[in-house]
């Protein structure tokens, strides 16, 4: 594991895991909302059978999470940072790409989608529209902040911030993601893991989702469920990345 810094188009300097396996071949990895590269440890699991199996892989902090400077997160800023990995890979003389997004990272990966990305794997995945009663997640003084700066703070869970900047366009397009705008411009095949447990109804509704919107994604596409899990997919994680690779060697 290798740490890596570049910018992106805005000069903003991200950080980044670069797990080399020798491959011309590599898997850009994109983390949940307000988490960062380490993704609650399920990085290294993931990286480390991908190298492996034959590829590289690259784990990296969006602006404003973990060890990258300080930004407001937006779903605009965050496909802006995700182009300049791509960039940053193809300097390193990677020759051919894959993405692999958790959570909101895996709509980055579909907004950000490019004719070289050959397929992307999708987990916990965002790929249709989400309402969130935000009044739940966040104090009456955050969303004042929220309305007053067009961002609110909350604390970080990452070991190497204190808080995130979330801007207000970011919790308002949760609710505005048009499916099939979305889906339609992805051309490559797409494999979509989401669990379904009983007691986490937003996994249950990401699920619904992704049910959706499955005939929307090119040919071969498919969504996999892993009965019991939640949203982070700590349930029977070996399972997911045994389909992680399995995917990849199929199509990557």
């Amino acid at each position: 594991m290798e740490k890596v810094s570049f910018r992106n188009s805005q000069g903003l300097n991200l950080a980044g895991y670069l797990f080399r396996g020798g491959s011309d071949k590599i898997v850009i990895m994109a983390h949940g909302f307000a988490s960062d590269k380490l993704s609650h440890g399920k990085t290294e699991r993931v990286a480390s059978a991908l190298n492996e199996n034959g590829y590289d892989a690259l784990a990296f902090d969006f602006g404003g999470c973990g060890e990258s400077d300080d930004d407001v997160i937006t779903a605009d800023n965050e496909v802006e940072d995700l182009k300049g990995v791509l960039e940053f890979a193809r300097s390193e003389k990677y020759k051919r790409f894959a993405l692999y997004g958790h959570s909101l990272g895996s709509l980055i990966c579909l907004k950000a989608y490019r004719p070289e990305i050959e397929t992307m794997v999708l987990t916990g995945a965002l790929t249709g529209p989400m309402y969130y009663r935000w009044s739940d997640y966040y104090s009456e003084q955050q969303l004042r902040d929220l309305e007053a700066r067009g961002y609110l703070a909350d604390e970080s869970d990452s070991q190497w911030r204190r808080e995130v900047k979330i801007g207000k366009e970011m919790l308002h397009y949760f609710e505005r993601i048009d499916q099939r705008e979305l889906l339609t411009k992805v051309k490559c095949p797409v494999l979509i893991i989401q669990g379904n447990r009983e007691d986490d109804e937003e996994e249950l509704v990401l699920l619904e989702n992704s049910k959706k919107g499955l005939p929307l994604l090119p040919e071969g596409s498919r969504l996999e469920i892993i009965d019991g899990a939640g949203h982070r997919l700590q349930e029977n994680f070996d399972r997911v990345v045994s389909l992680v690779c399995d995917w990849y060697k199929k199509y990557f």
